[in-house]
C-alpha cells in the first residue's frame, strides 16, 4: 500500500540538503509531511499508540543522523517507512513481544469476529505484534520473504509459512463470523 503523496522529487532533495545545512524549518517540512505515515505504520505493527510515537521519535533521529546518506534523487518516504519498520521490530524483540505462529495464533472464538465483514485491519490486531508485523510488511508493504527472513533472523520458508498461516487464519474468522449471520 503506497500512501505517498505525489512528491516533487527536486523539492524533496531541495528540503533534504538545506535540513543537512542545519535548516530547522526544512527539517520541519520533512517531518510534518511523512510523520503521521510513519506512526500510522508503526501503530500498526507495534500494535500501541505510545510505542508508535518512541517509534516515530526513533525514525526522526535515525533521518538526522543518516541525513548526508539520502539519496536526493529518490523520494523520502519509503525510506523513511524502512527505518520505522526496523524500529518497531527491534522494539517488538526488546520487549520480547515476537511470538511463534504456533505459540500465538489460535483460531479466534466466534465472539473474537470484527463488527463489519472484511475488516482486514481489525482482524490482523487480534494477532500477536510478531506475526501482526510480518504479515503488514508482506502484504502491505511489500517486503518480500527473503527481506523478511534476513531482518528476523529466520529462513525465507519460515516466513512464508507464517503468512500462508495468519492469512488462512484470518480467512478462518471471516467465515465464522459469515456463518454467524446466516
Amino acid at each position: 500500500m503506497d500512501d505517498s503523496p505525489r512528491v516533487d522529487i527536486a523539492e524533496e532533495a531541495r528540503l533534504v540538503r538545506r535540513a543537512r545545512w542545519g535548516s530547522r524549518e526544512a527539517f520541519e517540512t520533512l517531518y510534518s509531511r511523512h510523520a503521521a505515515a510513519v506512526h500510522a505504520l508503526a501503530t500498526r505493527l507495534t500494535g500501541n499508540r505510545a510505542t508508535a510515537e518512541d517509534v516515530t521519535q526513533e525514525t526522526f533521529l535515525q533521518l538526522l543522523r543518516f541525513m548526508d546518506t539520502i539519496a536526493p534523487d529518490r523520494p523520502l518516504r519509503p525510506w523513511l517507512k524502512r527505518v520505522a519498520a526496523n524500529a518497531a521490530i527491534d522494539r517488538l524483540r526488546r520487549e520480547r513481544a515476537m511470538v511463534e505462529f504456533d505459540d500465538g495464533v489460535a483460531a479466534p472464538a466466534a465472539t473474537d469476529t470484527p463488527d463489519q465483514p472484511g475488516e482486514s485491519l481489525g482482524l490482523l490486531q487480534r494477532f500477536p505484534p510478531g506475526i501482526r508485523t510480518v504479515v503488514w510488511l508482506r502484504v502491505v508493504e511489500g517486503w518480500t520473504h527473503r527481506e523478511l527472513a534476513e531482518r528476523f533472523g529466520r529462513s525465507e520458508s519460515w516466513s512464508k509459512s507464517l503468512v500462508s498461516r495468519a492469512l488462512a487464519r484470518m480467512r478462518e474468522m471471516i467465515e465464522v463470523e459469515d456463518d454467524g449471520r446466516d
